[in-house]
């Protein structure tokens, strides 16, 4: 047999056993919680750096991690991380086309020191965060891609926020609204205000920076604005299919 055919016949026996192997690993985490992810990992092995974060960790570094059902929050949390987060959450299929353009055109055309706007939704987060490594690249953003079309097709819209709301980072291994919860106002995340869960959906763009813990101004403000965007959407009412 030439070489060639032969490369051709194992290159797609693997792409045949990676497909295999990606469809059971998110069949399984569809009724399994996952053990950790790479960045609690990662957080775990090394203290975060970069622009505003304050507040390392002392060592030994342990990540805090508790997966919670929908059952387990606050209904108020599902709410505000959809206000904050991806407001379509209910209504797309992985991706919002329209919030891509809008988030392309405003970075386009943002002012010189803007931070750049993302227009990624729930569900890719939640298949960034659970399936891939950090870092940026093409391959990295297929993947994401890949793994979103996944778990929208093999997962309920219910699963997917409660694994966002389980492993979403919150602060320096901090990971899940439950451990946020118990960090930092000491009380369960079934027990969260309607406030306190605006001020947790507020800092997840950059938890390291907008700390909950600790809010400053800028953390405020978002609070206050993903409260009105709460209001807006009418309240829990909006995301009643997520809590049945």
């Amino acid at each position: 047999m030439p070489t060639w055919r032969t490369a051709a016949r194992v290159g797609l026996q693997s792409l045949a056993a990676l497909f295999l192997v990606s469809v059971a690993w998110v069949l399984l985490y569809r009724w399994v919680p996952p053990p950790a992810t790479w960045l609690m990992l990662d957080r775990r092995a090394h203290a975060p750096v970069g622009l505003g974060y304050i507040g390392v960790q002392p060592d030994p570094r342990h990540a805090h991690y508790r997966f919670s059902t929908l059952d387990e929050v606050a209904p108020s949390l599902p709410l505000a991380v959809v206000a904050s987060e991806d407001q379509r959450f209910l209504l797309h299929h992985g991706f919002d086309v329209d919030g891509m353009w809008r988030a392309a055109k405003y970075n386009w055309n943002r002012a010189a020191g803007k931070p750049v706007r993302g227009g990624s939704t729930i569900s890719q987060q939640v298949a960034k965060n659970v399936f891939l490594w950090q870092g940026r690249s093409y391959v990295r953003k297929a993947a994401e891609a890949y793994f979103t079309v996944l778990i929208e097709l093999l997962w309920s819209k219910r699963r997917i926020m409660e694994m966002y709301l389980s492993v979403a980072e919150l602060g320096d291994c901090t990971f899940g609204v439950e451990a946020a919860s118990q960090r930092y106002f000491h009380k369960s995340a079934r027990a969260l205000s309607a406030p306190e869960a605006a001020l947790l959906a507020g800092v997840l763009p950059n938890p390291l920076r907008f700390r909950a813990g600790e809010p400053g101004p800028q953390a405020r403000a978002k609070q206050r604005r993903v409260l009105q965007r709460m209001r807006a959407l009418g309240g829990t009412a909006y995301v009643s299919e997520l809590l049945k």
